[in-house]
């Protein structure tokens, strides 16, 4: 008898436990993000299919950030809507960010994953329609992780694909680093400082030796 009373606690603590978290789950503060690279498209199917999202999950849409006619290349500073997101994420005014596709984010995975490092660290979640990804469920964080290992690989690929592009260059002749100045030619500082010695003008020896009037003033002082 007392075994079964402590299974019949055990089971009511479980079923209140599941019902705290499945309210919390359903209460979250959404914010959603939407954006569309050209004038000539509109935000407002994503907006509405996200609202559509929204209430199937019984959350609630706090503020909708939009970036009209931005392409996804372009950084934060060039997109006020997402700028303002970011902004709104470092104060929590909200539980969860939910866009319509990844590529509405940013356009590559590097940029994604520096996204979500900012959500995970005030503890923001996300949702991505498209894809079917969202961080509150566990398949969403593993794919959260998977994310960090394969930014790390483009990082990886990215710096390989410099390297050997800088091989070749040197293969080939090409001078790296930066462009050689007059400063750097012995021979011809030594005759722009003679001349100015033999008591040529600054622009006399300029037009003879085809550079800059400050050019000669500098290296002849």
């Amino acid at each position: 008898m007392l075994r079964k009373q402590a299974i019949m606690v055990h089971d009511t603590s479980l079923l209140n436990r599941n019902r705290i978290t499945m309210n919390a789950k359903r209460n979250k503060r959404v914010a959603l993000y939407v954006r569309v690279s050209t004038d000539h498209q509109s935000v407002r199917n994503q907006e509405i299919e996200l609202q559509a999202v929204a209430e199937r999950h019984g959350w609630t849409v706090v503020t909708v950030f939009k970036d009209q006619g931005i392409s996804g290349a372009k950084g934060r500073d060039q997109r006020p809507g997402f700028d303002k997101l970011l902004k709104a994420v470092a104060r929590r005014e909200f539980d969860m960010v939910a866009a319509w596709s990844v590529d509405r984010l940013g356009r590559s995975l590097i940029d994604l994953v520096g996204v979500l490092q900012e959500l995970h660290a005030k503890r923001v979640d996300l949702y991505l329609h498209q894809q079917g990804i969202d961080t509150t469920t566990p398949s969403g964080k593993a794919m959260f992780q998977m994310m960090g290992v394969f930014a790390e690989f483009e990082r990886s690929m990215v710096r390989e694909r410099v390297m050997a592009g800088l091989s070749r260059a040197k293969a080939g002749g090409a001078r790296l680093g930066r462009p050689a100045t007059v400063a750097d030619d012995a021979a011809k500082v030594q005759t722009i400082r003679a001349a100015r010695a033999a008591g040529k003008s600054i622009r006399t020896i300029a037009r003879e030796q085809g550079v800059g009037i400050g050019t000669v003033s500098r290296l002849a002082g």
